[in-house]
This record gives structure tokens, sequence and C-alpha cells, in this order.
């Protein structure tokens, strides 16, 4: 029986895939640590380090227990942090007071996290649904989330974050105008060196749910209000639409801009990453961290190996940053390769 195929000798793609080293030298897409931000949860008190059920590994943090594994993320080269803050429901109201409250929990977190690690990254998380009785990103009046009085509170809760010593603010509203709303409110408080990072496309997605789980913010059910974020967030079933969005924001003064999920919207990253100017981040969110424990955990994936699989499809789509509850877990797979 001949063996000849002279046809295709000179075509032979696995030649570049024979050896560990010849792979690694042609890898045409890298994951660093410096790609990497770790999202973490704050909550009141000391010594407190609550398990999230939905989401193995993480947890909600009192300050000084995040101070302290924070010391570990920046020792494993993590270059930075972003912060949520899980507020009790009696500092909670229609109009997220609490968020401009200099004292408040997330500007304490701030300044005690920049005083122990001044060079870890601190990205603070700009809107109202952690400190909302309503559940929602903005003011609800009439059934309606209200874009331009929202815009008001949030420009006073940039302000404060950036005085506590925040070097990214990262509005998550999705209100229109948001970004040039912060950027002249940072500017005029003094804080035009304070970056934005603007949840540009973050899309009414399923997968947040262990997120608002943790935090309990999640919409009310009750008469008045909105059940979902319809109004305001993505619909999932729109790529061009994250463009036009993302040349507002870049428009507006964003210094970069964010897919939010990350993994089942790798179109939308490439199509960023494809017409920005600024650097693209993604947010590989709870529910897509949640899924791959759920199946590591029934014996059906390889933990390790999805994860390190899920953020490499995130880079190579053409995220430059991703915020991923993997953070620490990778850094320390990458340290030890």
């Amino acid at each position: 029986m001949s063996h000849s195929h002279a046809w295709n000798t000179f075509h032979r793609p696995r030649r570049l895939r024979r050896v560990d080293a010849i792979r690694r030298m042609v890898r045409e897409t890298r994951l660093s640590v410096d790609n990497l931000i770790a999202p973490l949860f704050l909550v009141e008190g000391e010594g407190i380090k609550d398990p999230i059920g939905a989401m193995p590994g993480q947890f909600r943090m009192s300050i000084d227990v995040m101070v302290e594994h924070a010391a570990d993320l920046a020792d494993l080269g993590i270059p930075g942090i972003a912060l949520f803050p899980a507020v009790p429901d009696d500092l909670k109201d229609t109009v997220g007071t609490e968020g401009l409250n200099p004292e408040g929990l997330f500007p304490r977190a701030i300044r005690a996290l920049k005083a122990a690690h001044p060079d870890l990254l601190v990205v603070s998380d700009v809107a109202l649904d952690p400190y909302s009785s309503d559940g929602h990103d903005g003011v609800v009046e009439g059934g309606v989330v209200l874009n331009d009085q929202t815009l008001d509170i949030l420009g006073k809760m940039a302000v404060v974050q950036a005085q506590a010593g925040a070097d990214i603010v990262a509005p998550s509203d999705m209100m229109d105008g948001r970004v040039g709303f912060l950027r002249h409110a940072l500017d005029e408080a003094g804080f035009s060196h304070v970056a934005i990072l603007s949840y540009t496309a973050k899309y009414a997605s399923a997968l947040y749910g262990p997120f608002r789980d943790a935090l309990d913010s999640a919409p009310r059910k009750r008469e008045g209000i909105p059940e979902d974020k319809q109004t305001y967030q993505m619909d999932p079933a729109n790529a061009m639409e994250a463009q036009r969005e993302a040349s507002l924001d870049q428009l507006e003064g964003a210094d970069m801009i964010m897919v939010k999920p990350a993994g089942m919207y790798l179109d939308v990253i490439r199509r960023l990453k494809d017409m920005a100017e600024v650097p693209v981040a993604a947010y590989q969110v709870s529910g897509e961290y949640s899924m791959i424990h759920a199946a590591a955990e029934k014996g059906y994936l390889s933990l390790d190996a999805i994860a390190m699989e899920s953020l490499i499809a995130i880079r190579r789509a053409g995220a430059d940053i991703i915020l991923t509850y993997f953070a620490a877990d990778i850094a320390r797979r990458l340290r030890s390769q």
C-alpha cells in the first residue's frame, strides 16, 4: 500500500505542533499576569471572610481582611483590583445617598488599600445599585429609571471615590452620557489624572445572578420597580450597537472601554478591539466563573484547563485587560510555567 502523498508534502501544519518548545515559540496569543484585574467583594466589620456559596473560592471580606488578601495579589504581580461593596439595607435609599458618604465603607476601603499597597491599582465601581433600595443602577421614578437625574449622583460618587484614592473609576450603570459627565466632574474637582474604565457594552445578561446575590443588589420585586435592567443595559442580540456605545464613550473621554460579560460575547470584544483607539477590557462575570466551577465539581471538565482556556479565548478575541475571579489562580499558574 502506497503512502505517497506528494501533492501535500510541502504543507504540514503539524510540524509547528510537534514539541512544546515549538508550540511555545509560535504561540499567537499570550496571557500574562499583567492582563488581569481581580474583582473583590467588600463588607462592613472586622475579621470577616464570608464564603460566597455560588462562587467557590470567593469571599465577602471586611477591610482588614481585604488589605491582607490584596498583599497576596500584589505579590503575584496582579496590577489591580476592582472593588464592589455589599451595603446593609438600612443604609440604602432611592437615590443612593450612602454612595456619596466620604466615610462610608467604600471610600474607607480605598484609603486603606492605597495606604497599605500604593502600587496596587484600585478600580472603583460607579453605579447606584449597591446603595439603592430599588436595586437599580439609576434613580427610579414612576417605574422608569431616570437617566439625567442619575448622572449628577454618579458624578459626585466618582469624585468621592477619587478623593479616597481610586486610580480608575469604572461606571457600570449604562446611563447615556455618563462618561462625559464623570470626566467633567473629575476634572473640575482636580482629578484629571484619574482614569475612566467605562462599562461600554454591558449586556442585560442572565449571567449576573451570583454577583447580585453576593451584594444583594438585584432589582427589588415590588410595584413600581422595573423587574429587570433591559431599558438601560444592552440587548444580548445586538453587536453593532456596542460599536456605537464605544464611539460615544471614546468621544466623551473614556480611557478604557469594557465588554461585559466576556465568554459569550467574544465577537463583541473583537468588534471593539478592531475599531477602538483605547485599550479594551472584558469582564468574565460571576455566572461564567460559577458555571466553570460547577462543571468541574461534576467531573465534566478540568477546572485548571478550562479556566486557562476561557481566559486565552478572551485574550484571543482582543481583550487587553480581563477582570476575572480566576485572577489569583491563573497568576500562580503563570508564575509556575
